[in-house]
């Protein structure tokens, strides 16, 4: 797993902000019905976010991400990779994620990732970010070439190669995408060799993508994270660039 069950998004919350939020289950062109939790500022945005979380799929700490951006003024919905494979219900501690995760299908997560970018729409949004890690990561990037419409394309270590099925990754398919790519990865994990990142950068440039490649030197898979003390600046400095990248692409 990308985080530790008591792990929490390395962001301040803002006392005092007007902030609801839901939990909801939306539907997907292809049938599929999957939960999702959004959170939403008290006043309208033309901005949104679609959260894409790690192989575990939807749990606490992509909710609370979702309420640190709805706290700034996002509506951000966050959504579950698994209801084709486990339902819509709550899930506990325990759940085995992974022979879910292996039943995904790049396809079936854009088509939740379009339901997602929909519904975020009809809440008054007209620029919509997708924001991702690990699994999620690169399932944002590929997002930009999944003909959503996004303003922009946020990934936290995610992996740029071709997946384990041998389907194309995010550098395959650089030349397909069209929204701004903005990549955050470690420089220290094991999964994702820097070359990789590198290598999607190369083809980013190369396909004339409007990009931002950083790789912040000695991080692990991970590093944002609450608990992640020692990489507090360089999760401090990635939640900056997110920030700074929907403001610039909205």
């Amino acid at each position: 797993m990308c985080f530790d069950l008591d792990s929490a998004p390395p962001i301040p919350a803002i006392s005092g902000a007007a902030v609801s939020h839901d939990d909801l289950v939306l539907d997907a062109s292809d049938g599929n019905r999957f939960a999702a939790f959004l959170a939403a500022p008290e006043e309208p945005s033309s901005v949104g976010v679609v959260v894409l979380p790690d192989v575990r799929g939807l749990y606490r700490f992509y909710e609370e991400l979702a309420l640190r951006f709805a706290e700034r003024g996002y509506p951000a919905l966050a959504f579950d990779y698994f209801g084709r494979t486990a339902g819509v219900e709550k899930r506990d501690d325990d759940f085995e994620y992974m022979p879910h995760v292996q039943q995904t299908t790049p396809a079936g997560v854009q088509a939740d990732v379009a339901a997602c970018v929909e519904h975020v729409r009809t809440g008054g949004a007209t620029s919509v970010f997708t924001v991702g890690f690990c699994f999620g990561g690169r399932n944002s990037w590929l997002a930009s070439a999944g003909g959503h419409g996004l303003a922009g394309a946020i990934g936290f270590y995610g992996r740029p190669g071709p997946g384990n099925d041998g389907s194309p990754g995010p550098i395959q398919r650089a030349g397909e995408m069209v929204a701004p790519i903005l990549a955050l990865q470690g420089g220290d994990d094991p999964g994702i060799p820097v070359d990789d990142s590198q290598a999607f950068d190369k083809a980013l440039s190369e396909a004339g993508v409007e990009h931002e490649v950083v790789i912040y030197a000695g991080a692990p898979h991970s590093f944002f994270d609450r608990k992640q003390e020692e990489f507090a600046a360089d999760s401090e400095d990635a939640w900056s660039r997110v920030l700074a990248f929907i403001a610039r692409y909205a």
